[in-house]
């Protein structure tokens, strides 16, 4: 860990997605998670809540979010999360720099770190909205160093720090901390191994079976729709095996399906179930934060995989590994960067003009691109419904006809403007395309 190369690779890229993820910022490409994350954060130390889930409790255990509002408490600003995404999953590199250089040679743990940099997986995750998925690779791979060196307090501090990002970490811990265990059996790391299952066991259900009733207004637990299979699904399966195939391919050529080689990525089998046996595709698309779940498993696989090979041939493979990220990144990118990345145009910054002219305490309704960027100061914004046959309660609605693609417009707003025609809310501004509604009565 004394080699500066990892770190100074893992500080370019945390520069490079903080910049990449403020021009996305700037141009309102951010989708409704950002400003789910960023209300939830910012109220970190109150409700822990926000205006699309209410409490946050009632959904995941993410205590990690609570650092996260430690640092939106000292600077409120969309770039706290945005940075705190890149500079999290920056840290992937040193741990898998470290463990294949604990069993190998310099040369190729700096390729290692190299590959890692480059994933299109982990890119896409960065890049991503701000989430607690973005904090579970770096969280798994220092456990696993940490564990790997014999090293036992900090064994547990990282897995106490991968257990407070998601509640699916501790499923996944406390199956890893039995197989490691049984694997360790006889020596001092079995200990270690045998009280992480059992604390991951019990956070798992303290969570399922306290926290999210006593938060839930609904005690049925949301993610649960991702595996209610309906007939429908079931005949779309064949074609579900194929995309799935295809994302196997995206996450698995770059690194050469080198993980498979390695008894470690049994520990991703569990991670890699949960996207994968969703009856909906968006588990298992590259670029979104579910990936979150997998990478770090992965990568540690990928890493004890390497090691052991012999230095000229994993050097080879790696300079593969390279190219495929490389070749992936051109013509696959999760990132999406023809879509999310452009300069920043006349409508942003009227857009921006009028959002911080709106108080902070105004109960308003809007679409994603204003949601997202009013979350962090307004606490009582929200989205318009989802349902056209739901009006909404909110005293304040604005709506910005300059993005037509806003799917929350497309699907919102002839319900909207019926609304409007009924006498429900009334034009009260209206600069160029963006309109400020008041509802005329029994707003909240």
């Amino acid at each position: 860990m004394r080699d500066r190369f990892p770190w100074i690779v893992a500080a370019c890229y945390a520069l490079v997605f903080t910049a990449l993820g403020a021009v996305r910022y700037a141009v309102h490409r951010n989708f409704v998670d950002f400003g789910i994350f960023a209300q939830t954060s910012a109220s970190a130390f109150g409700c822990f809540c926000n205006q699309i889930e209410g409490s946050h409790w009632a959904f995941h255990f993410s205590p990690i979010l609570y650092a996260v509002g430690a640092a939106l408490a000292v600077w409120r600003s969309p770039m706290v999360l945005i940075g705190a995404q890149a500079i999290a999953c920056a840290l992937v590199i040193p741990p898998v720099y470290a463990m294949v250089c604990r069993h190998g040679e310099r040369s190729t743990a700096r390729l290692c770190a190299l590959v890692v940099a480059l994933y299109p997986a982990l890119a896409g995750l960065t890049f991503n909205d701000f989430h607690e998925n973005g904090f579970a690779p770096a969280a798994v791979a220092w456990t696993a160093w940490a564990f790997d060196g014999g090293l036992v307090g900090a064994t547990y501090i990282f897995a106490a720090i991968a257990l407070c990002v998601k509640e699916d970490q501790a499923a996944f811990l406390a199956i890893g901390g039995a197989l490691g265990a049984w694997r360790m059996r006889g020596t001092r790391m079995a200990l270690p191994a045998i009280t992480i299952a059992v604390a991951s066991a019990a956070v798992f259900l303290i969570f399922f079976l306290a926290i999210q009733p006593h938060a839930a207004a609904n005690p049925a637990w949301s993610p649960v729709r991702f595996y209610s299979w309906t007939a429908n699904d079931l005949r779309g399966l064949p074609l579900g095996l194929l995309t799935r195939a295809g994302f196997a391919v995206l996450a698995f050529l770059p690194l050469l399906f080198l993980p498979f080689r390695s008894r470690m990525m049994w520990l991703a089998v569990t991670p890699l179930a949960e996207v994968l046996l969703s009856r909906m595709p968006t588990t298992y698309t590259l670029g979104t934060h579910y990936a979150g779940a997998w990478i770090g498993y992965t990568l540690v696989a990928f890493a004890y995989a390497v090691r052991e090979e012999r230095p000229p041939q994993a050097n080879r493979l790696l300079v593969w590994c390279v190219a495929f990220c490389i070749l992936e990144l051109a013509v696959a990118n999760p990132m999406h960067p023809g879509m999310n990345l452009r300069a920043v145009q006349p409508r942003d910054t009227a857009l921006d003009r009028a959002l911080s002219s709106l108080p902070q305490d105004m109960p308003i309704a809007t679409q994603e691109e204003a949601y997202t960027h009013l979350a962090l100061t307004h606490s009582r914004a929200k989205l318009l419904p989802e349902d056209p046959s739901v009006a909404p309660r909110t005293c304040f609605a604005l709506i910005d006809r300059d993005y037509p693609q806003s799917v929350i417009l497309i699907e919102y707003l002839p319900a909207f403007e019926a609304l409007v025609k009924a006498g429900t809310y009334r034009i009260v501004r209206r600069d160029g395309p963006i309109e400020l509604y008041r509802r005329m009565s029994d707003c909240l």
